[in-house]
């Protein structure tokens, strides 16, 4: 084996592990930070005791919705690229993606691309654009869900941070830093400056062809018919995202009081919280989504005796334990299905 093959090789590890290792890395160091204090007999018993699983089906039942609302919406961007995939086909290309998260972070999407592209006979490169429009789109919703939630919600995050005056300082010395702004200052500035004097370099004409690509396969959305109803569907996505959350809140007495005493906001709150928590590379959100779930249900917790960090915990963990056993039910579904689905077209041939 040659210097290069073996330059090559090294390459393809250190890929694997920043796709694969370090998420992988993460979700056991959240779960292991979770669990290392927890007395799992309580948990269990606090389950037992207080859950109510009806309401967690319901929740489970909008999760669902969640996917077919995602596949229609990805259809209709499908359709403006000349690509017209049945919708059930679209649907289980959704459920298949989370399935796959749980266990390779992000190829989930590369996954989806790559089979509806091979089943419709369409180019890879432009599903995939369309794939990452989709992905952009969600960013943006969750950007304006922040902005419009902290704004809504600025005087409990302010009274939480004034009973917590250790973190509220920390907060404030970060931010009012100016090593802080002048480490940011820096960045981009040599970041401006690198791609300024390798502007014509092959590497950033390759960045420059794939924003390039990104902007295409998020425009179509602007150019294409049916925007309203694409607009609805975005709505309908996320409306069953918060539903799902706000309905498994009154699946646990302590929980279904927070709403109760700060109303649908305090939901509001966790579920951006968790949506923000999305953005870490995890095993299908799992550790950083219940970590996301224990702070914002501490901010309430101060005027309902008894919502502890273990209680918080107990609520958080079975309600990302029941969605992940949803999504292996519902990957093991789809799997199948394309396999018969494969076997099926193979026959035709």
């Amino acid at each position: 084996m040659n210097a290069a093959e073996v330059e090559h090789k090294g390459g393809k590890w250190v890929t694997y592990l920043f796709k694969y290792g370090i998420p992988l890395i993460i979700t056991a160091g959240l779960c292991y930070l979770l669990f290392r204090d927890i007395d799992y007999h309580e948990m269990l018993e606090t389950i037992r005791r207080d859950c109510d699983f009806r309401y967690i089906g319901v929740a489970l039942g909008l999760s669902v919705f969640s996917h077919v609302f995602r596949g229609m919406r990805w259809g209709l961007q499908l359709r403006a690229l000349g690509i017209k995939p049945p919708l059930w086909v679209l649907v289980l290309s959704i459920f298949g993606t989370y399935a796959v998260n749980l266990v390779f972070p992000r190829l989930g999407e590369v996954w989806r691309t790559a089979w509806i592209s091979q089943r419709q006979r369409a180019p890879f490169s432009t599903v995939f654009g369309s794939m990452v429009a989709d992905r952009l789109a969600d960013t943006i919703t969750v950007l304006l869900l922040t902005v419009m939630t902290f704004v809504l919600a600025s005087g409990e995050i302010s009274r939480y941070l004034s009973q917590n005056t250790a973190m509220y300082h920390h907060v404030m010395d970060v931010a009012s830093s100016p090593w802080l702004w002048c480490g940011v200052v820096a960045v981009v500035s040599l970041i401006c400056f690198g791609i300024y004097r390798s502007r014509h370099s092959a590497i950033v004409g390759k960045l420059h062809g794939f924003v390039k690509g990104l902007w295409g396969g998020f425009i179509v959305i602007l150019k294409m018919p049916h925007r309203l109803t694409w607009l609805l569907l975005t709505v309908a996505l996320w409306g069953c995202y918060y539903l799902q959350l706000y309905v498994a809140f009154f699946a646990f007495p302590l929980t279904a009081e927070v709403v109760t005493q700060y109303g649908a906001l305090a939901v509001l709150v966790c579920f951006v919280l968790s949506s923000i928590s999305m953005g870490v590379p995890s095993n299908g959100g799992i550790g950083p989504w219940q970590w996301s779930i224990i702070f914002g249900l501490s901010m309430y917790a101060s005027t309902i005796p008894g919502l502890d960090k273990e209680y918080a915990t107990s609520f958080a963990n079975l309600v990302m334990g029941c969605q992940t056993l949803l999504l292996i039910l519902l990957g093991i579904i789809t799997f199948a299905t394309v396999a018969i689905d494969r076997r099926h077209h193979a026959d035709k041939k």
